[in-house]
């Protein structure tokens, strides 16, 4: 996965489909992700230059990336690119597969399971993600949150990212979904079929 993620991280995103976010007794399937790329998308992060806050998007792929969205919740992404293009992959959406009790716990407005991690702030929630796991190596075995090889999706959706300003970056198709897990999606809607 590592050397994918040092390449185009918009061929790699689609790739963590169906891969396992882990950490302790909790694991999900990954089912929704987003491509952000610095070069030319204005949406990204490291779109412009260099900060402290946004430095793992701009070291080895694999490391978590996690910044605090409209002062309300924390966002889990993954560092990946090519030379000279920082990039990370936004884990939107997952579907729940041990620790359900947990994830219900920490997310007691979700009338449904399949509401319990359809979002990057409803995941990193019940994940109890926050700043204290950013630059993680998540493909290493020993990492308390890590992403794990799963069962590969064969049905992957694509469409525009959710959430971006009207402006060059909105309409870029680089939002990848498991055609065949869309209970679990955030917004299992606006994908080319």
């Amino acid at each position: 996965m590592r050397n994918a993620l040092a390449a185009d991280v918009v061929g790699a995103a689609p790739l963590l489909l169906g891969a396992v976010l882990r950490r302790g007794n909790l694991s999900a399937r990954i089912v929704e992700v987003e491509a952000y790329r610095s070069l030319d998308d204005s949406a990204c992060h490291a779109h412009g230059k260099t900060r402290m806050k946004n430095m793992v998007l701009f070291g080895a792929p694999g490391r978590s990336y996690i910044y605090f969205c409209y002062g309300t919740h924390w966002m889990l992404n993954i560092s990946a690119h090519s030379a000279g293009d920082a990039a990370g992959i936004l884990i939107r959406a997952a579907e729940p597969l041990s620790g359900i009790e947990t994830f219900r716990e920490r997310r007691p407005k979700a009338h449904k399971d399949t509401d319990l991690l359809s979002g990057p702030g409803k995941l990193a929630t019940a994940f109890g993600i926050t700043n204290e796991d950013n630059d993680l190596d998540l493909l290493s075995a020993s990492s308390p949150l890590r992403i794990e090889s799963g069962e590969r999706s064969t049905h992957v959706l694509v469409g525009p990212r959710v959430g971006i300003a009207i402006g060059k970056a909105h309409d870029f198709p680089w939002r990848f979904a498991d055609g065949e897990k869309l209970r679990w999606v955030s917004r299992p809607h606006n994908f080319e079929v």
